[in-house]
């Protein structure tokens, strides 16, 4: 359950960008993979621009990583 609603994301970026090709991308969607990556990339933005980046979960920080030695111990 998301803490914040990004139903209106792409209206809402529409005011934080002047660029052609991402002004279309986000009229009419993504019709290719690399497009889906970009749009990907604009919502992540926009969770920046508007501070609702704080609510996800943190991944990769290093703190949930272990090691195969770590693993081979909690396996014995």
């Amino acid at each position: 359950m998301k803490k914040y609603d990004d139903s209106n994301w792409k209206e809402e970026y529409k005011n934080y960008t002047s660029n052609k090709r991402y002004l279309e991308l986000l009229e009419n969607g993504a019709k290719s993979l690399s497009q889906g990556w970009i749009l990907g990339h604009l919502y992540d933005k926009w969770k920046r621009l508007k501070g609702y980046d704080k609510f996800d979960p943190v991944e990769n920080t290093g703190q949930m990583q272990s090691s195969f030695k770590d693993f081979e111990e909690k396996i014995k």
